[in-house]
């Protein structure tokens, strides 16, 4: 009689990890989700398991007791300010926890998907292509670049690091995509200040699972790696914040004002890299999988829980 296999998921509460569970139960997987604080339900999991991601030792004896087939690491500080603030920490989550199961992958012989982030670039040469030199212009950047080498090192032979741009969806708290933060912003009565020299290749949360799903489903060594995955659009920020708001049915002149990097910029400040645009040859032209069109990712979104009044109401 044959099992399921078994999906150890670190961040499983996340705007990605959420989706992973969704896309890896349909798909037949066990999935064994860790997160920290939350203390929801996550539709699709096995089993839940609260852990201090920063607590190595923990998660590793966890990882090694639920002996999984395959292991996805969404599990990140994400935030360039929550990393300043508290470096030693950040780097126990974003760096020393992916080396953990990397290593723990290699000792199973499992799987292992590690999400990293288009912003290991500065923003000038686009489209970036896997082996483009990086120039992380923060320490959340340069950890992720850090973790990157580490997993490459101690899985290279079921191991794959996927970079991710900004994503779109919906969230099980509603609050962590690139929609439901601008609902935030115009249900408390604020308008988007968006710039149209900023420029992402986003794409939905739900199409980076499958994704994920499909790789934890090879194994080959073509698969193994550092890659690429976005959507087919590059856009500017104030792009997107239109079409979202016309999908909607609100009126994006009123909701969205356009403005450039340049008006806003403060004495010391760091950067904000002016264009990501992500160059997703080879995967793309490996996988099922297909990279999905900003329109696409528009049709399955929803208006995030706490704005459903105002939005109702206007």
């Amino acid at each position: 009689m044959s099992t399921s296999p078994t999906l150890l998921l670190t961040g499983a509460s996340g705007l990605v990890g959420s989706n992973v569970v969704s896309s890896a139960a349909r798909r037949g997987f066990s999935v064994v989700g860790v997160v920290g604080r939350f203390a929801g339900d996550i539709p699709g999991a096995t089993r839940l398991e609260r852990l201090d991601l920063a607590d190595s030792a923990a998660v590793q004896a966890f990882a090694l007791e639920v002996f999984p087939d395959a292991i996805v690491n969404a599990a990140a500080i994400s935030e360039p300010a929550q990393c300043d603030a508290d470096p030693a920490r950040s780097h126990a989550v974003n760096v020393a926890l992916p080396a953990t199961l990397a290593q723990v992958a290699h000792h199973l012989g499992a799987r292992l998907i590690h999400l990293s982030s288009e912003q290991v670039f500065d923003g000038t040469r686009p489209p970036y292509r896997r082996d483009d030199p990086v120039a992380p212009p923060n320490l959340y950047a340069r950890q992720k670049v850090e973790s990157e080498q580490l997993v490459a090192r101690f899985a290279p032979e079921t191991g794959a690091t996927v970079r991710l741009p900004l994503l779109g969806g919906n969230s099980l708290a509603g609050r962590r995509s690139l929609h439901e933060r601008l609902f935030m912003l115009w249900a408390a009565g604020h308008r988007a200040r968006l710039y149209r020299d900023e420029i992402r290749q986003p794409c939905s949360a739900e199409n980076v699972a499958a994704m994920i799903v499909e790789l934890c489903e090879r194994r080959d060594a073509a698969t193994c790696g550092l890659f690429h995955w976005a959507g087919t659009e590059a856009l500017s920020r104030v792009e997107m914040g239109r079409r979202v708001a016309r999908h909607f049915n609100l009126p994006a002149d009123e909701l969205v004002e356009e403005a450039a990097q340049a008006d806003d910029a403060r004495p010391g400040a760091p950067p904000r890299q002016p264009d990501l645009a992500l160059d997703c040859a080879p995967l793309a032209g490996l996988l099922k999988t297909r990279q999905e069109s900003f329109d696409a990712m528009l049709e399955h979104l929803a208006v995030p829980p706490d704005c459903r009044a105002w939005y109702l109401g206007r």
